[in-house]
């Protein structure tokens, strides 16, 4: 991933730009360089590499993606629909309730290559980035109408949607150092 110097420095500061209100122009960079850092530690990546769990892991970096892709997802249906997908499971979720729940409820996400993945981080963030677009920072304040996360607002769900995504690439990060350490060293 080689960027030109204006661009790794335009990815260094937050700005607001059209056609984005100022708070939500805020929040989109920092989503934009989340995910920057995100396809950075999982570029080059093979199946197997994605697949594969190291000992004392309990999840593979492709079943991470998954899950980082599957959150953009559900917090689309929480914050832009008001509703929760999962409760009850609506037809659309479906395909991504595995890799929300890390295989507890549906499949473990396996066997995809990093451009699948990375195809579906890009749709589900084309559509967040579309959607917001749309709104305003008066609606950036309000609150989410999902009867338990009426005490959120919509810029928490957004900036929580950024955190887990930066706490699963430190996960992805650690797998693949794992992964390049032969057994028993550091």
């Amino acid at each position: 991933m080689t960027l030109t110097q204006a661009q790794g420095e335009r990815l260094c500061r937050i700005e607001a730009e059209p056609p984005y209100t100022p708070q939500i122009g805020l929040l989109v960079d920092m989503l934009k360089y989340a995910r920057h850092t995100t396809l950075q530690a999982v570029e080059g990546l093979s199946v197997s590499e994605l697949d594969a769990r190291p000992p004392g892991f309990t999840n593979s970096a492709g079943m991470l993606l998954a899950h980082i892709a599957a959150t953009d997802r559900i917090y689309q249906h929480l914050s832009f629909g008001g509703v929760d997908p999962m409760e009850p499971l609506l037809p659309e979720y479906a395909p991504y309730v595995g890799a929300m729940t890390f295989g507890e409820a549906g499949e473990r996400v396996t066997g995809l290559s990093l451009e699948r993945h990375l195809s579906e981080l890009a749709a589900a963030r084309a559509e967040t980035l579309s959607t917001l677009a749309q709104k305003d920072d008066a609606w950036l304040a309000s609150r989410l109408s999902v009867p338990y996360f009426g005490y959120a607002n919509q810029h928490w769900a957004w900036f929580h949607v950024m955190e887990d995504e930066v706490s699963h690439r430190g996960q992805i990060r650690l797998i693949r150092k794992a992964l390049q350490t032969p057994s028993g060293q550091d």
